[in-house]
């Protein structure tokens, strides 16, 4: 037994040392290559050493914390990244912007004083969105829970309770409006936060005209909804759309007031253009 244990640990101390040989032995891997064919369509041949490589962006610290390059709407602290539209005494726009009226409340906001929009123009751009509708809401189908987003303030994502509230299917939560409904219905019932993340694509314009249609890609609590879906022109209530006239580059987004009672909560809105 005395003899055995030096003869064990002068093997292992062999084995290490074979182990840190062959360790010195090995080549690198390659960071990339120049001898490889061409990927059609690009520039670039397959792994190549000289292609960019993609920047470093750290993601929230939690689930649906923004990221360090977001452009952050609203963190529940000020609201001094939207607006509203000014109105006379006689409640006619005045053709200004006023600051946002809705009212913010425990790190939320309280969707009730008219439609607001952001500051900042977008095109392309990836959203993320959460809000909650009260359980005792009045009303039924569109009047249940209503509120949207308008990408570029034209195209609307419905936001709606949609738990136990029948209505028309391309005006469910994750929809087009009037458009395209959502490939299920993915709401938690009333009184929970829902959350959105849609990734939309811009129309491509030539000279203010549509050449190409706008897409979008949306996720409802985790559940795609829309899977890179054509947009087909503007949203429009009871009517058909196209891309008639000219179109702008970016434009703000417009998040809905629909007027419910107790109004709509929102809260951790982000924003990165892409």
């Amino acid at each position: 037994m005395k003899l055995l244990l030096p003869i064990l640990l002068l093997a292992a101390v062999s084995v290490r040392a074979a182990d840190s040989k062959a360790k010195a032995d090995e080549k690198p891997s390659p960071i990339g290559y120049s001898d490889t064919p061409v990927i059609p369509g690009t520039q670039w041949k397959v792994h190549d050493i000289d292609r960019p490589r993609p920047v470093a962006v750290a993601p929230g610290k939690t689930a649906g914390a923004p990221p360090a390059d977001a452009i952050v709407i609203f963190d529940g602290t000020s609201s001094d990244s939207l607006q509203a539209k000014e109105k006379d005494a006689k409640g006619k726009e005045t053709g200004k912007m006023a600051p946002c009226p809705w009212e913010l409340k425990d790190g939320e906001l309280l969707i009730k004083g008219g439609d607001c929009w952001t500051k900042q123009e977008f095109g392309s751009c990836q959203l993320h969105l959460e809000w909650m509708s009260e359980p005792h809401t009045k009303g039924n189908s569109q009047k249940k829970g209503n509120a949207g987003v308008f990408f570029m303030d034209r195209y609307e994502s419905q936001m709606l309770d949609c738990d136990n509230n029948p209505t028309y299917a391309d005006g469910m939560t994750g929809g087009v409006y009037g458009q395209t409904p959502p490939l299920v219905n993915a709401v938690r019932p009333a009184g929970q936060w829902q959350v959105y993340d849609i990734v939309f694509t811009a129309p491509k314009l030539e000279n203010g005209k549509v050449v190409e249609p706008a897409y979008i890609t949306t996720f409802v609590n985790g559940i795609c909804v829309q899977n890179h879906t054509k947009i087909m022109g503007p949203t429009k209530h009871k009517n058909i759309t196209d891309y008639s006239g000219e179109f702008p580059e970016k434009a703000p987004i417009r998040i809905q007031d629909h007027k419910n009672e107790p109004p709509v909560r929102l809260r951790n809105v982000w924003i990165r253009p892409m």
